[in-house]
Parts: C-alpha cells; sequence; structure tokens
C-alpha cells in the first residue's frame, strides 16, 4: 500500500493483518529498546516490535545494518546516519519507510483504520475550509471517509515536517486539499487514491537554501485502511 505511494528510492516494508503482525512481532529488541517497553502492555510492546522489524529489514534492504530505532525529541524516530524514513502502524497493520538522505531530504508515512474518526476530533484537527472541501468530497465519493483521510494527510504532514525544522507544527499549521484519481473504467471495485497538497501556513523549512511553502503528498484507501505519504525532495 504505502510503498506503492512512495519513489522507488525508498524502501518500504510493510505487516499486514494479523499474519504479518504475528511474523513481524517475532522479532528480537534491541537492549535498548527492550528498556523502553519493561512496564509496556502486550499492545504497545507488539505495535513496537513489528513497526522496528519492519524498519530493520528496510535497513536491510538499503545494504545498512540492523540497528535500534529509539524514540527521539517528541517521539521521533532516529535513524542511522545516511538515512531518513517514517513509520507507522494501526490496528492490524505497520510500516517503515526508509531512503538515503543524498536522495530525499524527508519522509513522512502514516495509516490509519478507513473509519469514520471519533466524534469530536475532526473539528479539533480540522480547518473550516477543509471541512468544507471534505462535505463537497463526501458528495462526490460516497464510501470514501475523508475525515479519517485528512487525520492520516496531517499525521503525514508532522512527520515530514519535524526532521527538517525540528519544531512542532498544529493541526492548524497546514491546509490540505484532495484530488481524486478518476475510477478505472473496467467493472471491478477499486480503492479510492489520489494526491494532496499541504499549504503550509507557517514558515516553512529551508532545503537546500529554499524555503518549502507545501508539500505534495499521495493516498489511498483500500484493504479497510487509508494510506497517506510525503516524499520531500531536495532542492
Amino acid at each position: 500500500m504505502i510503498a506503492d505511494l512512495l519513489p522507488e528510492s525508498v524502501v518500504a516494508v510493510e505487516a499486514f493483518g494479523e499474519d504479518g503482525v504475528r511474523e513481524f512481532g517475532d522479532g528480537p529488541l534491541f537492549p535498548e529498546e527492550e528498556a523502553l517497553m519493561v512496564r509496556a502492555v502486550a499492545k504497545r510492546r507488539r505495535e513496537f516490535t513489528v513497526v522496528r522489524s519492519c524498519a530493520r529489514r528496510a535497513m536491510d534492504k538499503l545494504g545498512v545494518a540492523p540497528q535500534a530505532v529509539l524514540p527521539g525529541e517528541r517521539g521521533a524516530p532516529g535513524w542511522p546516519d545516511g538515512l531518513t524514513g517514517s513509520m507507522t502502524h494501526c490496528e492490524g497493520y505497520a510500516a517503515a519507510a526508509l531512503v538515503r538522505a543524498a536522495d530525499l531530504a524527508s519522509l513522512g508515512i502514516d495509516a490509519e483504520p478507513h473509519a469514520p474518526l471519533p466524534e469530536g476530533v475532526l473539528s479539533a484537527v480540522s480547518l473550516p475550509a477543509e471541512q468544507e472541501r471534505l462535505r463537497r468530497l463526501a458528495a462526490d465519493r460516497p464510501g470514501l471517509h475523508g475525515d479519517r483521510l485528512l487525520f492520516s494527510a496531517k499525521e503525514s504532514v508532522y512527520k515530514a515536517w519535524f526532521p527538517l525544522t525540528r519544531k512542532w507544527l498544529d493541526f492548524s499549521g497546514a491546509d490540505i486539499e484532495f484530488h481524486v484519481a478518476p475510477p478505472p473504467s473496467d467493472a471491478v471495485p477499486a480503492p479510492f487514491t489520489g494526491t494532496f497538497r499541504a499549504r503550509l501556513l507557517v514558515p516553512g523549512p529551508l532545503v537546500g537554501g529554499r524555503r518549502v511553502g507545501h508539500f505534495d503528498g499521495r493516498w489511498t484507501a483500500s484493504r479497510g485502511l487509508v494510506a497517506t505519504a510525503i516524499a520531500v525532495h531536495h532542492a
């Protein structure tokens, strides 16, 4: 899913469903990681382990020795020198996407259940203009949970933003507009797919001396999930 949303230079490893989670969840933790899980409940430990197992398989595909992935400032994962990346997990799914830092400036990925947001969450994470566009999207694409899509995109924006700025970005710091790809002509049910642009409402990061004013991303909704991804290119 997420692999299809990212450039070819990115290595994405995903775990789907209970079988995938069970397989990836059997991977060992590094001692530094194990120390963080001493008091964790079983669900938290499983999520922590699965997504790091995905990350280490991605490292291996890039020719980098598997290493511990420790949460740093504001929980951002710390990557081996020369790599940048992003991780995500939700019920029944986990993914890690890594790339050589020479190929991309930053990455942000997120996956969520394709279901409505809990009551009250949309108003807390969206701008009035976004809410209006979601109403139009709902009329145009029944069956697409645009509120969850927006939440996922906001998460991907933040994950792409933070490594470049080391600063917090509130949900109100970006205005996101979605574009939906036209459905295929055949009769086979297809996933919803498209692109989005996140216009930054605060001064954007400097990438190679260029001030970035927006992030462009891609998204899909299929297999009971919504996934979003942003790749920030060097200037």
